[in-house]
């Protein structure tokens, strides 16, 4: 496959290989088909990057998982957690169209329907990653923000787009 987006991207190290990740995260690599089906069902178009990451591997727990932001959050003063994103799909508790994926936390958590939220965080719930579509439409490319359910869903802003997202994920010791 020809990367458009990660190609100057070292993966090393970035996903985690746990028995956890392949039971509740990582879907089959998702076809046309299904990407237009989850798109109809979520409502936006997929960025071009997330479905490019999600055919190298689609979903999964990560090793490279705090986010540097210039203001505190419920989680730190100077970044943001992420446990693992979510894959194209249906079939794991943890994909965006899952039991507990992007639909579950905003029908049943509260969250504000400004997108499709594509990462959980170690607080079992209590913060979110959004691919953000308000400012751009439901077939623009989204912001990436982090939305915080304790204090009243304040969004923080992270990335412009997916890619600038993924490629600014550090280990807990960066």
């Amino acid at each position: 496959m020809e990367l458009h987006f990660f190609k100057d991207f070292d993966f090393t190290n970035f996903w985690n290989e746990s028995t956890y990740s392949q039971r509740d995260y990582i879907e089959e690599f998702p076809d046309d088909k299904l990407i237009t089906s989850i798109e109809e069902e979520l409502g936006y178009k997929l960025p071009a990057s997330y479905i490019e990451l999600m055919r190298i591997q689609n979903g999964g727990l990560v090793d490279k998982d705090s986010f540097p932001t210039t203001i505190g959050t419920s989680w730190a003063e100077d970044h943001i957690a992420i446990t693992g994103i979510m894959g194209i799909g249906r079939e794991k508790t943890y994909s965006i169209c899952g039991e507990l994926g992007s639909q579950f936390m905003i029908e049943e958590w509260g969250y504000p329907n400004d997108g499709v939220y594509i990462c959980d965080c170690p607080s079992a719930g209590h913060d979110m990653i959004l691919l953000d579509y308000s400012k751009c439409g439901k077939s623009g490319e989204p912001e990436v923000v982090h939305v915080d359910q304790e204090y009243e869903y304040k969004k923080t802003f992270l990335a412009k787009d997916f890619e600038t997202f993924i490629k600014g994920l550090k280990t807990d010791e960066d």
